[in-house]
């Protein structure tokens, strides 16, 4: 068999590769976000990349990650869909990225890794729409605009989700004794 017949299957791959493959962790962490948990989240992933693979060649370019987020949320959706889980979806424990600092003692270190923690908790009680909003914007930098295209929105009910899913994340951990001032010294 001639090697040129697969020559535009392989550029093709090269190409899905280097367009799409970067954007792998910002798949996982939007799937992990809304799934509730790792294995999910990682069938979540490898579903939403065959997608992607199968219909690459659709893709005209632009935005590559905001085009694979959409997939993933989809596929996500699709998924809580099938399970009716939607409204149960399984609390979040994605690790959030940590900020060490060489000079804090073990005390402050130990206080901080509680404090994600707990920040943690509160963006998995979320409703769905808010987690969504909020991982987006504040874990994956997204703009207004590449949210309300990933989720089908307007611009302003992503700004309403943010505000609200803010507010409400600001609820949850004012009710917390340990982050809102209360912890015994």
């Amino acid at each position: 068999m001639n090697r040129n017949n697969f020559a535009p299957v392989e550029n093709e791959n090269a190409r899905f590769e280097q367009t799409i493959l970067p954007h792998l962790d910002a798949a996982y962490n939007l799937a992990r976000w809304l799934t509730g948990n790792e294995h999910d989240a990682r069938d979540m992933v490898q579903e939403s990349f065959l997608r992607a693979l199968k219909f690459f060649g659709n893709f005209r370019g632009g935005d590559a990650r905001a085009w694979l987020l959409t997939i993933v949320r989809n596929t996500v959706y699709t998924w809580l869909k099938r399970r009716q889980t939607r409204d149960q979806v399984l609390q979040g424990e994605e690790e959030m990225e940590k900020f060490e600092d060489a000079s804090a003692n073990p005390e402050q270190l130990l206080e901080r890794s509680a404090n994600i923690e707990l920040v943690r908790g509160a963006i998995a009680q979320l409703p769905a729409e808010f987690r969504e909003a909020v991982v987006l914007r504040e874990m994956e930098s997204l703009s207004y605009k590449e949210i309300a295209d990933i989720t089908g929105v307007r611009i302003g009910t992503v700004m309403s989700r943010l505000a609200r899913g803010r507010r409400q994340l600001q609820f949850i951990l004012s009710q917390n004794p340990e982050i809102s001032g209360g912890r015994a010294s």
